[in-house]
């Protein structure tokens, strides 16, 4: 009986909460309905990420019971002026911002490795 009062406990929070990271990195810990730690962080193909202590975060739960936790995103800053369709990455102090007119805006220190085309022509150089 206690065991069966304890899984409807745990069932009673949403199949995806938001909550706050109290451990930061991957694995991270998240505060929903309880602090939850060691859970995986996911991110969109392609992408890295690893969230801070304090961002809100979003876990998804799966499994027949809610047992299997994920990270999956973070919230969006809501003051960060992007029109509906932009996109902007951020890690600390940098950040690339892509436009829907085709502009992209780039803050914080740049470093190029490789080959600079400007207009599909190579930029050489001033050494």
């Amino acid at each position: 009986m206690w065991i069966s009062e304890k899984m409807r406990e745990s069932s009673d929070c949403a199949a995806a909460n938001a909550g706050i990271a109290t451990i930061g990195g991957a694995p991270a810990a998240v505060e929903t309905c309880g602090e939850e730690r060691d859970l995986p962080v996911y991110a969109p193909g392609g992408m890295t990420w690893r969230p801070r202590a304090g961002d809100t975060v979003l876990v998804l739960k799966g499994g027949t019971g809610g047992e299997e936790r994920y990270v999956i995103a973070a919230a969006s800053d809501e003051n960060n002026n992007l029109a509906p369709g932009e996109l902007e990455l951020t890690a600390g102090d940098s950040s690339v911002r892509l436009r829907l007119d085709g502009s992209i805006e780039l803050r914080g220190q740049v470093e190029i490795t490789g080959t600079l085309l400007l207009n599909g022509v190579p930029l050489i150089p001033l050494v």
